[in-house]
């Protein structure tokens, strides 16, 4: 073999050689979830939006592909969002550095009129392929966007879970729109993009089982960011190639997925997954979200942040619901109260109760409603907790609107068919009452 003859050889051989790993190429998703306008750390520093900002920007200095994604329920949860109906949730979110975001199913708490002002205010793609009404207009306008990172073409498909519509007491909270099952929509959307996109993801609020479903079923889809569940995933979910990642409620952390991607193949080589804790001990908040926190807070401050009792240690949610329950009873005039398990969204802590921690725990519009039933025609839901209840005897049972309104679309009541047909206080009113009334709870 001659000098010439060999040397372009071996310039051939390196050649092949090398193809494979420059089809290869790093990415980085950044990921939050259910972040419920938790706009200030929890009672254990955990948390906050301006926090959240900075470990944000730490982690994309010098990250050319880094995207952002918030798996959806961006509102509902403290008193700003309950009062301001999430508007300012979504100016704040806007200086996160969100590429795209999904709708929860909170979105929909102020009424499908108001998440179209979430679209306008957004200044990220606000994406849901799977809400449209009769004529197949998308609720948010767009199920998808196409972000080119460093030349890949990446599919982002947002969904919402598919009961969203047996989550609400009203049509007007979900209007004239439909909602098409998960796996049906992100199936159909994968195949009116094929040829647009080298890399597909998709951002859901969805329950984990419809996650492995599009795991399992879609294999063009490589990832999966999820939302929806709080307590988040505790390990990398994973089927063959293809990834799904849910990170812990209200900002506590920041989700972070670091994977390798064929773009020859088309496939996900590795995937390395990591939480970061939000931890105002240690993290300083970023001067410019601050400040819009600071301005939205003020202005419910004098309603919320008003004294109401004492609480002698952290009151978790099981010992929780039973205080509420009973304060529930005793405002209304019931004999028992009962609520459904997501009625409660916090924990009490230990030493002095502020209002706003009242709204914290029960930031819903809910009221009060009570019926009256004999023993014999409570739920099995009911008489696990109450087993003193006899058959024969009448009873007063005081719950929420909500519930009332929902028995047939959960399963702690199933279709039990109460009728409730007094309404009392505002369940959150009611409780703040009940507490100053106690003023120690021990």
């Amino acid at each position: 073999m001659n000098r010439i003859f060999r040397l372009k050889f071996l310039a051939l051989v390196c050649l092949v050689a090398s193809a494979p790993a420059q089809s290869v190429r790093q990415f980085t998703i950044l990921h939050t979830n259910d972040l419920h306008a938790h706009f200030q750390p929890d009672d254990e520093g955990l948390g906050g939006f301006a926090y959240l900002a900075t470990e944000l920007r730490h982690e994309r200095e010098g990250c050319t592909t880094c995207l952002y994604l918030n798996a959806g329920d961006l509102v509902q949860g403290t008193p700003v969002s309950t009062i301001f109906h999430g508007q300012p949730v979504y100016q704040i979110a806007n200086l996160l550095g969100i590429d795209a975001a999904t709708l929860g199913n909170h979105e929909f708490d102020y009424g499908w009129k108001n998440v179209q002002l979430f679209v306008q205010t957004a200044h990220f793609p606000l994406v849901t392929d799977n809400v449209a009404d009769s004529a197949g207009r998308l609720l948010t306008g767009r199920g998808y966007v196409i972000e080119n990172v460093a030349g890949i073409r990446i599919a982002i498909i947002g969904v919402v879970m598919g009961d969203l519509v047996g989550n609400f007491s009203t049509l007007e909270q979900v209007g004239p729109y439909k909602v098409e099952p998960v796996v049906d929509a992100v199936r159909k959307t994968v195949a009116a993009i094929r040829g647009q996109a080298d890399l597909i993801v998709v951002l859901g609020h969805i329950h984990t089982a419809e996650t492995d479903a599009i795991l399992h079923g879609i294999p063009e889809v490589s990832i999966v960011v999820a939302g929806h569940e709080h307590k988040g995933y505790t390990e990398l979910r994973q089927f063959e190639h293809r990834y799904a990642v849910q990170a812990k409620s209200y900002g506590v952390e920041l989700g972070r997925l670091d994977f390798q991607f064929d773009t020859a193949k088309h496939e996900v080589v590795s995937a390395e997954w990591k939480r970061i804790p939000i931890d105002s001990h240690k993290i300083a908040p970023a001067p410019d979200v601050q400040k819009v926190v600071d301005s939205w807070e003020a202005k419910v401050s004098k309603i919320v942040d008003v004294p109401v009792g004492e609480a002698g240690h952290r009151i978790e949610k099981p010992a929780l619901r039973h205080i509420i329950e009973t304060a529930m009873a005793e405002e209304s005039g019931a004999d028992i109260a009962w609520i459904n398990s997501g009625n409660l969204r916090d924990a009490l802590p230990k030493g002095r109760i502020l209002a706003r921690q009242i709204w914290d725990i029960l930031p819903f519009d809910n009221y009060i409603v009570v019926g009256t039933f004999r023993g014999s025609q409570l739920p099995p839901a009911v008489l696990k907790e109450f087993p003193s209840i006899q058959p024969d005897k009448t009873y007063k049972l005081a719950t929420t609107d909500f519930t009332a309104a929902n028995q047939g679309s959960t399963d702690e009541l199933a279709s039990s068919g109460l009728q409730f047909p007094v309404r009392s206080k505002l369940q959150r009113d009611a409780v703040i009452d009940w507490v100053r009334k106690k003023k120690v709870l021990e």
